[in-house]
């Protein structure tokens, strides 16, 4: 079992930056693949970024490339997201998800625990 809590959220102009962290409990936090997605309102749910159990790779929907940047820390259980000139359509609710792989994909089906989200509004 995994739980997962989200924190960084804020309001931030357009432009701006914020950084987002995803604390896990539980043991071999490694063998976890991780993700984050979002949901806007009215909108479905959508992959934004992606990071294997051992850091070395990444993945990234096209929307944010170059903006934004996945990372983790397993020696701290956590994982970020470092989100840069944001847009006001980056608003949404951001969740952390964990599969029981340490490989990753862009299907929120395909991960296991999810966290409750935090919220990220970027005005304009």
């Amino acid at each position: 079992q995994v739980q997962l809590i989200e924190s960084g959220g804020g309001l931030v102009q357009a432009g701006g930056s914020l950084r987002l962290s995803c604390a896990a409990s539980g043991r071999t936090f490694s063998n976890y693949g991780m993700g984050w997605f979002r949901q806007a309102p009215g909108k479905e749910r959508e992959f934004v970024a992606a990071i294997t159990g051992s850091g070395g790779n990444t993945d990234y929907a096209d929307s944010v490339k170059g903006r934004f940047t996945i990372s983790r820390d397993n020696a701290k259980n956590t994982m970020y997201l470092q989100m840069n000139s944001l847009k006001p359509e980056d608003t949404a609710v951001y969740y952390c998800a964990a599969r029981g792989r340490a490989w990753v994909t862009r299907k929120g089906d395909d991960y296991y625990y999810w966290g409750h989200g935090t919220q990220v509004t970027v005005s304009s």
